[in-house]
């Protein structure tokens, strides 16, 4: 019997989005721009953002030829100014905002006695401080269509990974945020986080090979994640399938957290 995956699903081609918008941040690469496929497919006009904006620009050409509607716009979310531009032109695109898919962030390794003060910071900035800022300039939009906000938060909030004390606090932050949001957003907005395991993203590009193997073996499923698992979760999370779901943190990582394997 064949393995199913986000790509040979049954339902992947499902209609879910059809009539609605959604913005994704870091949408040039890995997570971002599979989501902004997945979300296409299943029928949603997706403004593609990112700090990359020739990445970005090249993800919406590629959604727009498989007969997708996207746009693009380049988006540094660690600036709060920039963020009400991003909301006016998803707004003037389509009237309406129904999923804000808040994905930045970056691992930082580093033991913290090794960490300076600008680089603690930065990191604070990208991965925490745009969600705020992204959720606070979204939020009359969203409300406006009853739409929904998806973290992607990281499998770091509740596990401990030695030499990645920046990138925990900040995903720990992002998970409590959501549980925080969604009371104070309860029947106007759903906030719920993925939280992805390991996922075959750019971070693993120069990861050696026995590295990955031994990731793979202390996987559960027995595989590292790929972008579309996270992306499939994200679409489900963003769609009516989830509305009675809000407040919550999706882990997506092949059962790694659940697993004694060492």
């Amino acid at each position: 019997m064949s393995r199913t995956t986000p790509e040979n699903h049954p339902d992947r081609h499902a209609s879910r989005f059809t009539g609605r918008t959604a913005l994704l941040t870091a949408a040039a690469s890995g997570i971002g721009a599979a989501t902004a496929r997945r979300l296409a497919e299943e029928g949603a006009s997706v403004l593609v953002t990112d700090v990359d904006a020739a990445g970005a620009e090249k993800v919406a050409e590629e959604v727009r030829g498989k007969g997708g509607q996207a746009r693009h716009l380049g988006l540094d979310v660690t600036n709060p100014e920039a963020w009400p531009e991003a909301i006016r032109t998803a707004q003037e695109w389509t009237g309406r905002l129904d999923l804000l898919h808040l994905n930045a962030g970056r691992n930082l390794p580093g033991a913290i006695h090794e960490l300076d003060d600008s680089s603690w910071h930065d990191h604070l900035r990208l991965a925490l401080d745009s969600v705020f800022y992204g959720v606070r300039a979204a939020v009359p939009l969203l409300s406006a269509a009853g739409g929904a906000v998806v973290v992607t938060g990281s499998v770091h909030a509740v596990l401990g990974f030695s030499g990645f004390p920046a990138y925990a606090a900040a995903k720990g932050g992002v998970s409590a945020l959501v549980r925080q949001l969604a009371v104070e957003y309860a029947g106007r907005i759903r906030f719920n986080a993925v939280v992805p395991g390991a996922v075959d993203t750019g971070l693993w590009t120069d990861a050696p090979d026995e590295y990955r193997a031994q990731t793979a073996a202390r996987t559960p499923v027995g595989r590292i994640g790929e972008p579309e698992d996270i992306a499939a979760a994200v679409a489900f999370l963003g769609s009516d399938d989830a509305s009675f779901i809000t407040g919550q943190n999706l882990v997506v990582d092949g059962g790694r957290s659940i697993s004694s394997q060492e």
